[in-house]
């Protein structure tokens, strides 16, 4: 969820129902090495539980990244990516190297767990690819070396984000939470069912739709699904959350993230194109508030 799961994010998904939020993965070495950006995608939000997510293979710098993580954030949880698929993390022997050295998955996390006091959980994939399905005994690992959750995208790295999500295998994975391919309410249910999860986590689907959480809520309680907001009410929360990216991040940073994140919040409607072309180009709230203005004016 690098470059999605900002502050602005986090905030309007605990709003709208998120129980849970993590952060963007932040690297251990930039924030040993005090690196002033990496520790600004820390800032924590209200509304929900939330964790601070790491990523390196190096026992002793994790430790002391986590410590720092906590400090910088105040988090309920620290969490450990052992799943990010990219080239660029995996090939340092981080993100979803980590599954071909279960070991070492194992001695990062006692060595986190050690250095702070909040729990310690880890997200991860199957494994590295279809011949080397590890989940099961990665589990079994860092839960012996001090992981209160694990969170298994069911998808393996050499599959990235294509394919379909296998929850049978999740299912394997007592005590751990399930993610892939959640996109509706009846999703849920079934990878619940399927997975045996104690909890689900939404990835992808929440990408201009963070009234998902409230359809999944009231579908794994057994309630009506709640209509969709009108769009004009999915532009403003659009805004609320370029506005709240702003105080973040300051205005030009802001409104070049804003270009997918309006984009996403477009998913499925008709006739959006013209929007979609000027949303490439967005640089200012103005613009941004007279693009919305106009969708709101001209699209249903």
């Amino acid at each position: 969820m690098a470059g999605v799961t900002d502050w602005a994010f986090r905030t309007v998904c605990a709003r709208l129902g998120a129980g849970l939020t993590v952060t963007e993965m932040v690297s251990s070495r930039a924030l040993v090495y005090r690196d002033r950006k990496s520790a600004a995608l820390l800032r924590r939000n209200e509304g929900s539980v939330m964790g601070a997510q790491i990523f390196g293979s190096d026992p002793a710098i994790m430790a002391e990244a986590a410590a720092l993580a906590v400090e910088i954030s105040g988090c309920d949880f620290l969490d450990i990516n052992m799943g990010c698929p990219m080239t660029k993390v995996v090939r340092n022997g981080d993100g979803a190297a980590l599954m071909q050295n279960v070991p070492l998955a194992a001695r990062i996390v006692e060595a986190v767990a050690k250095a702070v006091s909040v729990p310690v959980t880890v997200k991860c994939r199957l494994g590295w690819d279809r011949g080397n399905l590890c989940v099961v005994e990665l589990a079994q690992a860092v839960a012996g070396a001090g992981a209160q959750a694990i969170a298994v995208h069911g998808r393996t790295r050499a599959m990235l984000y294509s394919g379909v999500a296998d929850w049978d295998t999740i299912r394997q994975v007592k005590q751990a939470v399930a993610n892939g391919d959640i996109f509706s309410g009846e999703a849920a249910v079934q990878c619940q069912k399927r997975s045996a999860a104690d909890f689900l986590m939404l990835g992808r689907g929440v990408f201009g739709d963070p009234w998902l959480f409230q359809e999944v809520n009231a579908a794994l309680e057994g309630r009506p699904i709640p209509p969709r907001p009108p769009l004009a009410a999915r532009m403003d929360t659009a805004l609320e959350q370029l506005h709240l990216a702003r105080q973040d991040k300051g205005e030009h940073i802001a409104c070049l993230e804003a270009r997918k994140h309006f984009a996403w919040y477009l998913r499925g409607v008709a006739y959006s194109g013209y929007y979609k072309e000027r949303i490439s180009h967005i640089a200012t709230m103005a613009e941004a508030e007279a693009i919305a203005a106009g969708i709101k004016r001209d699209l249903k």
